[in-house]
Formats: C-alpha cells, sequence, structure tokens
C-alpha cells in the first residue's frame, strides 16, 4: 500500500538554507532567552507550604536514670520528688522526712516535631535536654514520657536509651575537658505515635499554598502557571502570601492533584537588595544588587590601651627608710589613621567590599559604616539585624 502522506524536502538551495538559517534562528532564540528562565526557575512545592499539612511541636517533662553519678546534684530538689512519684505509682512509699538523693537520676524535658499526616504506631525522633545541673546524660536511660501539644493533649509517648555526641572528663585535680554539650542527646524513633492530629486539608473547597517568601509578582506569576494547567479561574489570591486553588473533592484526587502543583515551574521575582548584620557571631552578608548613594565615609577608630604596672622604690641602704612599692599606671591612646573615601553613586557589591577591605575595616568597622550609610539614608536596600 502506497503512503499517501509523503513530506517532500525542498529541492532548491535557497529553499534549504532558509530552513537551516531559520533552526539557527530557534536555538539562538533558546539559549539566549529560555535557558536562563529555567536556571532561574523553582517549583511550585519549594516556594510553598500547603496550609493544613504542617508540622507541630510536642513537649515533655520526664527523669533519665541509669547515669554513672553525673546526674542532678542535691540542690535539685524536684528530681528527687520525681523519683518519689514515680515510686509510688509501683506501690513503693518513702517515709516521711526523708529526701531521696541520687546522682544517676536526672531531671529533663523532652522535645519532639510531629509530622504532618503521621498516624498511630508510627515512631518520631526526640531530643533529651537536662533542666538541672547534671553533669553528662552519657549512658542515661529516658523512662516513659507522655509528649503534649499545646492544646495539653498527650499525641505521643517516649523511651529509650540516649545517644550524647559530646565527651566529658575531670581529674581527680578539678581539671575538666568537654568536647560538645553532654547535658542533651536524641533518640531516634524513641516515640511512638498514640493519636492522630485532625487536619482540615481533605475538608475545604480549596487548597490553599500559603507563599514561605510573600512577594506579590510571585503570587501573580503563581496564579498564571496554575491556571495554564489547571485551568481558567481555577487559582486565585488576595493578596502576596497565600493562593487558593480549586481542588478535588476526592481525597486520593486531591493528594494528586496537590503533587501535580507541586511540580509546576515557576521563576520567583528577585528578592531586593539586603545587608544581614548577625550581632552575636559578627557576620555581615550584602546581597548582590546593594547600592549606595553619593557619599562620604571616615571611620578611625581610636585605640585606648592602659597597661598596670607596679614601680618598686628602693631607699640608700644607709638611709632610715623602707622599700616601698608604688603602683604605676600607663595610658596610651592611638588612631589607625582617619581615612576618608567616597562612593560615587550606584556602586556594585564588588566595589563596596574592595573600598571596606582596602581600608582594613574588619566586620565590625564594616556594619558601622553601613548602619551609618542606612541613618544618612545612602543605603539603597534593606538592612536586617539579627
Amino acid at each position: 500500500m502506497k503512503n499517501v502522506f509523503r513530506t517532500r524536502w525542498p529541492t532548491r538551495i535557497s529553499d534549504r538554507c532558509s530552513i537551516v538559517i531559520s533552526a539557527l534562528m530557534a536555538l539562538v532564540f533558546l539559549t539566549l532567552f529560555c535557558l536562563p528562565l529555567l536556571s532561574n526557575a523553582a517549583t511550585i512545592g519549594t516556594l510553598v507550604s500547603v496550609e493544613g499539612v504542617r508540622e507541630n511541636q510536642l513537649i515533655g517533662y520526664g527523669i533519665v536514670i541509669g547515669l554513672n553519678g553525673t546526674g542532678d546534684g542535691q540542690q535539685i530538689g524536684y528530681t528527687g520528688q520525681s523519683v518519689a512519684n514515680m515510686l509510688k505509682q509501683f506501690g513503693v512509699t518513702m517515709p516521711e522526712g526523708v529526701r531521696l538523693r541520687s546522682r544517676n537520676v536526672a531531671a529533663v524535658m523532652v522535645s519532639a516535631n510531629f509530622p504532618p499526616g503521621y498516624r498511630a504506631g508510627q515512631k518520631i525522633d526526640v531530643t533529651v535536654s537536662s533542666i538541672g545541673d547534671a553533669k553528662s546524660l552519657r549512658g542515661g536511660t529516658l523512662l516513659l514520657t507522655p509528649l503534649r501539644a499545646a492544646n495539653g493533649e498527650p499525641y505521643a509517648l517516649a523511651q529509650g536509651n540516649l545517644v550524647v555526641p559530646g565527651v566529658s572528663a575531670q581529674g581527680r585535680s578539678g581539671s575538666s575537658v568537654t568536647i560538645n554539650s553532654t547535658a542533651a542527646g536524641r533518640i531516634p524513633g524513641g516515640a511512638t505515635i498514640e493519636q492522630e492530629i485532625p487536619t482540615d486539608f481533605d475538608d475545604r473547597p480549596v487548597v490553599t499554598l500559603n507563599l514561605k517568601r510573600p512577594n506579590f509578582q510571585t503570587a501573580t506569576d503563581m496564579v498564571g502557571a496554575i491556571n495554564r494547567v489547571a485551568g481558567s479561574g481555577a487559582a486565585t489570591t488576595r493578596d502576596g502570601t497565600s493562593i487558593d486553588v480549586q481542588a478535588p473533592a476526592d481525597p486520593t484526587a486531591r493528594v494528586a492533584f496537590v503533587a501535580k502543583l507541586s511540580a509546576i515551574n515557576v521563576t520567583p521575582q528577585k528578592e531586593p537588595p539586603r545587608v544581614v548584620f548577625n550581632s552575636r557571631t559578627g557576620t555581615v552578608v550584602v546581597t548582590e544588587g546593594m547600592t549606595v548613594s553619593p557619599a562620604a565615609v571616615s571611620h578611625g577608630p581610636l585605640k585606648v590601651t592602659i597597661s598596670e604596672g607596679a614601680l618598686i622604690s628602693q631607699p640608700n641602704p644607709l638611709a632610715a627608710g623602707s622599700t616601698a612599692v608604688v603602683p604605676l599606671s600607663q595610658v596610651d591612646v592611638t588612631s589607625s589613621g582617619n581615612r576618608m573615601f567616597r562612593w560615587p553613586s550606584g556602586v556594585s557589591l564588588q566595589t563596596i567590599v574592595d573600598t571596606l577591605n582596602a581600608t582594613g575595616a574588619g566586620p565590625d568597622d564594616m556594619m558601622a559604616i553601613l548602619q551609618a550609610l542606612d541613618e544618612a539614608g545612602a543605603l539603597n536596600g534593606e538592612l536586617i539585624v539579627i
């Protein structure tokens, strides 16, 4: 049987050249325009969180036993009280006036995260932290501890042997060496879920997506991308934080629908330039795009050094005086040099960093300079101190 649909390759050289040129132009267009967009794109699942699908924090009070003399001291009275209350549940009553003291026991707080959708019987990790003066929890065992949520209801039970990454050693002379923390540890899979946390994920007619970093343009782009996949009018938004998407009522279809939404690619809007200061560690982070208005800066901190010593006054051997010790104080004030430099309008991040490094400015100096620029209105970006 003859093939009815037959493709004919152009026989003229000019036609072939035009086809090759068109293919090359399409390739150049994809390289210049489409590939940069794809490189900056991210899936919706990495940019949002689904309302009703979230973690919940659990906390409980318990005791750790089996410590080798590194538990709570005598001043921690609630540890002995906790042990006495536990023994009373097993029919053991302590005599009146007897205070239980044991260095092998420590009072602890137990915390855990309840992942979304977990069912009864599943295991979660727990973190155990001492609240007394226990030196180490290494080798200890956590006794059965209820873990409660913010509403006071117990949702999990924790128990097990602790894994403590820290190491502590002490000699008879009192010298000691400690690596990492020995007053806290973890129990992998140490808690069992006893009851589920209800959610309204499958009860509402819409699925709400909350942006992790609210942005009006990003929310608008997400609405457009979702409507192209799910149909016109499927997604709506009232602000730059949340997006409502019409979802199927069937639970299985809804889960598949959310999985499909999470895989959609969107190019997030670029965040405004920021300067982030960490006042505890002295870390300074300046993002790309930060510029300054024309400004002249002079930064030359003074260095004050105070030296304390003693001067011994020795009298003549034939005199009747006595040897005396006279305090000697010396105060020196030095300056690293008041250097003034000028930034032109719209300089880049690299120019700012190079200029500050050329003056020998450290993290503290850089924080002072950029804070002063922000107060002067010359910093074209956001200043954040954490």
